[in-house]
């Protein structure tokens, strides 16, 4: 097949994002399937496209917030309110909707378009509907919006995400009614678009990186407790601010909690051994650095990308449910609590473990290829629905067609399919 990707960030090299990660791995997924993916999308300041090929740049564009100062925040909410849409989309409106669709044209013949989120599809979604369409539903958008709007400390800020939350709503129900398939990271998710829709959604397993590095020689913890995060992004501020604020209080003075990404607003803090370490440079070896792991989500919809990665690498870790979203077995080393002393208290009965001289450290490699291959397989099934007649394709799968590919495009990774769809 050749299939469009549109994603308003290009995957690239250095995934350090949630959404750089999840991004790479479908780009990757589709590639390993032997299709030719050809991507659309801006690349972020300071990255590396994955791919020098098939790879058509709109521009570099940073969008993150905390990057960008007033007068850029000011002229995007400008454009929102000119093209009553969401800020999130008015920041993909550097190029005009004749530019997109003269590049789609020029892209032609392809199988279908797979539209990665709702920023870059949502701003030229009538470009796109003229399209076979399949939708990567990273989160329910307009869900997160209002529970961001919930939780705003003040009235503009509360505006801003009902505001958001009003547009996604729409935007998320054109983009999913016009796909053929949609896939989402987390069962809630599937559901979460109403019962038209979530016939026709699956669930996409993730892994953080393709090929799972081997671990190094284990070294010394130099934290108790490691967390990393991009706290910019309200729902991960949620979860910090509940930790920070709840739980930290109840642990020793000794324990040492290294918390690593930016940190905008930093609150006050008078745990003695809290360190806020900013950007670190290699996010997975401050992961490792760390005894115990915190998994503290307490909002926002989708899987969790660092409950992934803290799987796919073993670490011993204390979760929130919310933090297991898309997961459906866990670990023997993860134990799970939402109540702020019950958290403190396996806390602090792990790191004494480590400080025993018990790492409680699993392999990864088992979760990893399991999720590899799940996802190998619905990628597969997705795709199957652009194979109609009457399309450049001349894929069509059934069912057992789509589990005889996945098997053995897994089998080429070195993974193994049971009966019923389970990789071991």
């Amino acid at each position: 097949m050749h299939l469009v990707f549109v994603s308003s960030l290009v995957p690239v090299e250095n995934s350090s994002s949630g959404f750089d990660i999840a991004n790479r791995a479908v780009f990757d997924g589709l590639r390993a399937l032997g299709h030719k993916v050809s991507v659309i999308g801006y690349l972020q300041p300071g990255q590396t496209a994955a791919c020098d090929k098939d790879v058509h740049l709109l521009g570099q564009l940073e969008v993150t917030n905390a990057k960008v100062g007033t007068a850029t925040k000011l002229r995007w909410l400008a454009k929102a309110c000119l093209h009553r849409t969401t800020l999130s989309s008015a920041k993909m409106l550097e190029v005009s909707r004749a530019h997109m669709e003269a590049l789609l044209q020029r892209l032609q013949p392809f199988d279908g378009i797979v539209l990665n989120s709702v920023q870059l599809p949502g701003a030229f979604a009538a470009s796109f509907q003229k399209h076979k369409t399949i939708y990567i539903a990273h989160n329910v958008e307009a869900g997160s919006a209002r529970e961001n709007a919930a939780t705003a400390s003040g009235l503009l800020e509360r505006w801003l995400f009902k505001r958001e939350a009003h547009y996604l709503d729409q935007l998320e129900r054109t983009l999913t009614r016009g796909a053929s398939a949609v896939w989402t990271f987390a069962e809630a998710d599937r559901l979460g678009f109403g019962h038209a829709v979530s016939s026709r959604a699956t669930v996409l397993p993730l892994v953080t990186r393709w090929d799972l590095a081997e671990s190094g020689p284990e070294k010394q913890p130099e934290y108790d407790l490691a967390l990393i995060g991009t706290w910019s992004w309200q729902p991960n501020r949620i979860g910090l601010d509940w930790f920070l604020s709840k739980v930290v209080p109840l642990l020793p003075a000794d324990m040492s909690i290294g918390i690593a990404g930016q940190l905008p607003d930093a609150p006050a803090i008078s745990h003695p051994g809290v360190r806020l370490l900013g950007r670190v440079p290699d996010a997975r070896a401050f992961v490792e650095s760390g005894a115990v792991l915190p998994l503290i989500s307490r909002g926002g919809t989708g899987v969790q990308l660092k409950t992934i990665e803290t799987f796919e690498l073993g670490m011993p870790c204390v979760a929130t449910r919310a933090s297991l979203r898309g997961i459906d077995a866990l670990p023997g080393n993860c134990a799970v609590a939402d109540d702020p002393a019950e958290f403190a208290k396996l806390l602090i009965e792990k790191v004494a473990q480590v400080r025993a001289g018990d790492r409680q450290r699993l392999s990864g490699s088992i979760f990893h290829q399991a999720q590899k291959t799940k996802l190998l397989e619905t990628l597969d099934e997705g795709l199957s629905r652009f194979g109609k007649p009457g399309v450049a394709s001349d894929l069509v799968l059934t069912r057992d067609d789509t589990r005889q590919r996945a098997t053995a495009v897994s089998a080429s990774y070195g993974l193994a399919v049971h009966e019923g769809g389970q990789s071991r």
